[in-house]
């Protein structure tokens, strides 16, 4: 995760502006699938940037060239952040808080992009407020009695047990949520057994809790381990059950949207759309922005072109409309001089 890179770049204008832009680089662990002649798939087979991180490294480092350029125009200094680890929590943006580098630069707000497959290019998605839901991640382990498929009498089948846990599991959402507020429980994993005629001792499951509330997240994992406890104990196994909380909600700061707002407005090729309503993904941009004010926005890159928008992120064969850091470098580097994107305390 100690991979990332914070950079400097001082403007010549007399200023006490300081201002970070930030770009996650971490990869995947997902087998690409795109087309090799393009020139740009991964070389390492498990690894790729099927969520689009190597475009947001890219469009910061393109950012950086035009404001070099620019330099004798700047004010203050600009932070460039280079994250690694943002995929996996606690993430890498925490470990770049707890370094303390930004508040000894004296960051003053904050911004961030993640390519959108559903926006296109000349794009930005915004939202003030709630934006990205938290991701919290559990792991449950169904521990049985393995014995011959034949004989299941013999054996306490946590293939079954499982099956039974993750259908249960579902009406937690739907029963015990109020339907106003957002949350997401989903098994992403399952993994046991070795033969087609042999019953395992134990199956593990792996998932995900999405909500924008830490009370409901925990209220929803209690409920999910007494669940899968009770069922298990029903049938003579036993569960060891683990919750690993992720990073906080996006929750942007409403002056920072208007000042993108504001700075798309001078650029002709920028158009700003408003995010209908949050989404569940998560994202620990979230981290800086429980310190720091700012906002994060999705830079529109899908295009039937280029089928960009065919695939989600994360789906072997993601890629993004190379068109879309046009618009990420202009807005970005726009930000250092709207004069709203410090918002005033």
């Amino acid at each position: 995760m100690e991979t990332g890179c914070i950079a400097v770049l001082e403007g010549n204008v007399a200023s006490d502006r300081v201002i970070a832009l930030r770009a996650d680089i971490d990869a995947l662990p997902i087998h690409e699938e795109g087309d090799h002649k393009a020139g740009f798939i991964s070389k390492t087979d498990g690894v790729s940037h099927c969520c689009g991180h190597a475009v947001h490294l890219t469009n910061l480092l393109g950012v950086a060239h035009v404001l070099a350029e620019l330099r004798d125009e700047i004010p203050g200094k600009v932070v460039l952040v280079f994250q690694p680890g943002e995929e996996k929590p606690p993430g890498g943006g925490k470990l770049i808080m707890d370094s303390g580098v930004l508040k000894r630069l004296g960051v003053q707000a904050i911004y961030g992009l993640h390519t959108y497959p559903y926006g296109s290019p000349g794009e930005v998605s915004v939202i003030k407020g709630p934006m990205m839901a938290r991701p919290d991640e559990f792991t449950i382990k169904v521990i049985g009695k393995g014995g011959h498929a034949a004989i299941p009498q013999k054996a306490v089948d946590p293939i079954v047990i499982a099956a039974q846990i993750v259908t249960v599991i579902q009406s937690i959402v739907s029963r015990s949520v109020n339907p106003l507020e957002p949350a997401v429980v989903t098994i992403g994993k399952i993994s046991g057994g070795s033969a087609h005629n042999i019953i395992p001792d134990s199956v593990t499951m792996l998932g995900t809790i999405r909500t924008f509330s830490e009370e409901l997240t925990l209220k929803i994992s209690h409920q999910i381990e007494d669940v899968s406890r009770a069922l298990a104990q029903s049938a003579g196994a036993q569960i060891e059950y683990t919750l690993v909380e992720g990073y906080p909600a996006v929750i942007n700061t409403p002056e920072a949207v208007d000042a993108i707002v504001h700075a798309a407005a001078r650029l002709p090729e920028v158009s700003v759309v408003n995010l209908p309503e949050p989404i569940m993904a998560g994202e620990d941009f979230s981290v800086y922005l429980q310190e720091i004010p700012g906002s994060y926005m999705y830079l529109g890159s899908g295009s039937e072109e280029s089928e960009s928008n065919v695939y989600n992120w994360h789906h072997p064969k993601y890629n993004a409309d190379e068109r879309a850091m046009y618009t990420g470098v202009s807005l970005l580097a726009a930000l250092v001089f709207e004069p709203e994107s410090i918002p005033k305390k």
